[in-house]
């Protein structure tokens, strides 16, 4: 068994409101930050996996977003493994 680091990046999909980022994009112009756009906030969720291949990380990465990471509505995900 080896030992996997997955990194899960979760952001809101194009065309859904985001009203965290919002804000932080209207804050930052009075900090000097002026020319910043289209600021979108997310999360990212890092965890460990035991597993015997990569592939085995792929399908239950993708089970734990489909069902319980991710909204799968109004989120979209990108994955990152690193074999440890």
């Amino acid at each position: 068994m080896t030992i996997w680091r997955v990194k899960v990046e979760v952001s809101p999909r194009s065309g859904i409101a985001d009203p965290a980022g919002a804000t932080i994009e209207r804050s930052l112009p009075a900090l000097g930050f002026e020319n910043v756009q289209n600021v979108r906030l997310g999360k990212l969720i890092c965890l460990e996996i035991e597993a015997e291949n990569r592939e085995e990380v792929e399908k239950l990465v993708a089970d734990m977003s489909e069902r319980f990471l991710t909204n799968p509505v109004i989120e979209d995900s990108y994955v990152e493994i690193f074999e440890s």
